[in-house]
């Protein structure tokens, strides 16, 4: 976390960071995936492990494994007089071995001297107490896990803590801290080390702002070490996008007469259609089709390759100022997505040559396109691109498969290749399936089976792991379709994803304008076999949800799902999500269903985070490629929902006005 060594402070880091902190001493190891979720309010998913814990061992392990979730608030900046003030919640939903909660006061002289001091309770209330202020701290019986421990809360012994921070230049700084954690299991019951002074000692070295490795002097015994990680979602890596620049506006006194004929000549029409193609191709964008008349062009493109929905609107009006006549005064783009029209952006040819080099052009030209609704039939006219359907694509490459969180093994990973391959039949129509072969088994058989009372749509996802040598992943056919303006419709059938097949049906109601849309989802399923061939078990369910997806401003955005899922329970998953306008996102979610936390097992109820980093963000390149990772503290039955592909909202919401304003900031580029 945010802190000086082993205890908080009262800083933040900036904005929307996104940290990963692995760290070391003697036998505590600890991994911290953090995340600045507002400037003040930040949330961290810890793993830690504990060697020689057990002792006997049992069922052959001595390492005691445990993960916990961390809130913390800013509730001060830090001011010419006034200190940086931080409260904090450690371990709050999960066994309580990890649990504390501290106030911490960071304020800095100079501008080399940081000096930290706070107040803690619980683990940081454990050495040099000075009281219990607010009354004993109750004894809670954590059960499985995965509960609110709020009578614990700031309750019990409280203990002083305290240390400083010298900056020696831009790369070094040096830590001295006085700790309030006694280690009370680790040190004292369990013997895993000596703890014989509170004071601990470090320097750290950062090579740039994105990395910093810390060795330290732990608690008079032991000796550790940090690597630490941060990305900042709103600098790229590498600096601003790369790949070729875009054309100038073409004036219309320069634009390319085509004759007087050329509303009626379709010959000409196709000529434009040909030429616009050819400019837009340099960037990955096909044109479907083009509707033209005396003062419009109806243009409908495929995107697949810019990472940016609005700079792929720019291209495109850039590509019709230079090849349109002059009289075309109004550019209608329609950007498709399954071969179904998502949103027809309309930019006045008078506006997009006016502004080029405006000041404030981006904002300015915002505020004139108009975002519409457009209904799935081509205008009247229309000439459609040839070759376009049907299409074959395929692609054969690596891939990574990990497991996480085994008690035996916490961290195992299957390294291999993935076929995957997509024909489009026609447009909405799209045949698609993914093949895997293992090519090095290093995920082992987990020591521990499945004991779920529930049926086993998820605890048996090893198994799946181990058998499917090669697996089929994926085989499916699904059609697309817009039977309205604002209605959007899926329906898919085969093996949807690596445990379960069937069919799968879908609904999505999203007005363009509105930063809300309803969906509703309804699925029959199969279980799959474990080798994720061909066969079927015995388990079958129809399952389903009705979404609500709302655009809270600021990038954040809520979902909540409310059905049955995969186990045949009942019940509804909220997610919130925080995105970012280069496509980063970092969110989480939970579930709550009719099955009691008993049942479920150990955890409670499903819970998690997940993050997506577009590949782009990293190498600046123009690619779609994105890598999503979903992190569960523990994969359950309870409110497992099925993993189909191609799911409405995502599909069409990146052309609408919510999404399309979030990333207008590089129309122009």
């Amino acid at each position: 976390m945010t802190g000086l060594i082993d205890m908080p402070s009262g800083d933040a880091q900036s904005d929307g960071t996104l940290s990963v902190v692995k760290s070391q001493f003697g036998p505590i190891g600890r991994t911290t995936l953090s995340f600045q979720i507002t400037p003040r309010l930040s949330g961290s998913f810890r793993y830690s492990s504990v060697k020689d814990w057990f002792d006997p061992p049992e069922d052959g392990i001595t390492t005691y494994a445990d993960r916990s979730f961390d809130l913390r608030y800013q509730l001060t900046t830090e001011g010419r007089y006034v200190p940086a003030i931080t409260v904090g919640l450690q371990d709050i939903i999960g066994t309580g071995v990890l649990a504390g909660e501290y106030v911490a006061a960071t304020k800095t002289f100079g501008d080399k001297v940081k000096v930290t001091a706070g107040l803690g309770w619980g683990r940081y209330g454990s050495y040099g107490s000075i009281g219990a202020p607010f009354g004993d701290r109750p004894d809670v019986d954590f059960g499985k896990g995965g509960k609110l421990r709020t009578g614990q809360w700031f309750r019990g012994d409280v203990a002083p803590f305290a240390g400083v921070e010298w900056q020696v230049n831009k790369k070094w700084s040096v830590k001295a801290e006085y700790s309030s954690d006694a280690y009370v299991e680790e040190a004292e019951n369990r013997g895993t080390f000596e703890r014989n002074s509170p004071f601990n000692f470090g320097v750290e070295y950062a090579p740039n702002d994105k990395m910093r490795l810390g060795l330290y002097s732990l608690y008079g015994s032991k000796v550790g070490f940090s690597v630490q990680v941060a990305i900042d979602p709103k600098q790229r890596p590498r600096g601003g996008p790369m790949g070729p620049g875009p054309l100038p506006v073409t004036a219309r006194a320069a634009a390319k007469s085509w004759g007087p004929d050329w509303v009626n000549d379709r010959g000409s029409q196709t000529a434009m259609r040909d030429q616009t193609q050819a400019i837009l191709a340099r960037d990955g964008i096909t044109i479907e089709s083009m509707a033209i008349n005396a003062n419009r062009v109806h243009l409908r493109i495929r995107n697949t390759r810019l990472d940016n929905a609005p700079q792929a609107i720019g291209r495109t009006a850039r590509a019709l100022a230079a090849v349109m006549p002059a009289s075309v005064s109004s550019f209608e783009i329609v950007a498709m997505a399954q071969g179904v029209p998502l949103s027809n952006v309309v930019i006045r040819r008078a506006d997009l040559e006016a502004l080029e080099f405006a000041p404030g052009s981006d904002i300015a030209m915002e505020k004139r396109a108009q975002i519409l609704p457009v209904a799935f039939a081509l205008p009247e006219g229309a000439i459609r691109s040839e070759g376009l359907y049907p299409r074959f694509k395929w692609n054969l490459g690596p891939y990574v498969a990990t497991s996480l969180f085994d008690p035996g093994k916490p961290l195992q990973a299957n390294v291999g290749v993935r076929l995957t391959a997509r024909y489009d039949i026609a447009p909405g129509w799209v045949l698609s399936t993914s093949i895997a072969k293992p090519i090095y088994q290093g995920i082992e058989r987990s020591t521990f089976a499945s004991d779920s009372t529930l049926p086993h749509v998820r605890s048996d996802a090893n198994l799946y792991t181990l058998e499917g040598d090669p697996a089929l992943e994926r085989l499916t056919l699904a059609w697309y379709a817009k039977p309205a303006p604002e209605i959007y419709t899926r329906i898919t059938v085969g093996y949807l994803e690596r445990m379960f097949g069937g069919v799968s049906g879908e609904v999505l109601w999203q007005q363009t304008d509105k930063p809300y849309a309803i969906g509703a989802e309804i699925n029959y399923v199969k279980q799959r076999d474990f080798d994720q061939l061909l066969g079927f078990q015995d388990y079958s369910v129809v399952t389903g949800h009705v979404s609500g997806y709302f655009s809270l401003g600021g990038g954040y955005h809520a979902q909540l799902d409310v059905g049955r899922y995969l186990a045949g329970d009942y019940g509804a998953t909220l997610s919130l999500d925080r995105e970012f306008a280069n496509g980063i996102k970092v969110g989480a979610f939970a579930t709550l269903t009719d099955v009691p936390f008993d049942t479920f097992g150990e955890g409670s109820f499903d819970k998690g985070i997940r993050i997506s980093l577009p590949m782009a963000f990293f190498t600046g390149g123009q690619v779609q490629k994105t890598s999503k990772v979903t992190l569960r503290p523990l994969l359950r039955d309870g409110g497992a929902r099925l993993d189909v592909e191609g799911r409405l909202y995502d599909t069409a919401r990146t052309y609408q006005e919510t999404d399309l304003d979030a990333a207008w900031g590089r129309f122009w580029r």
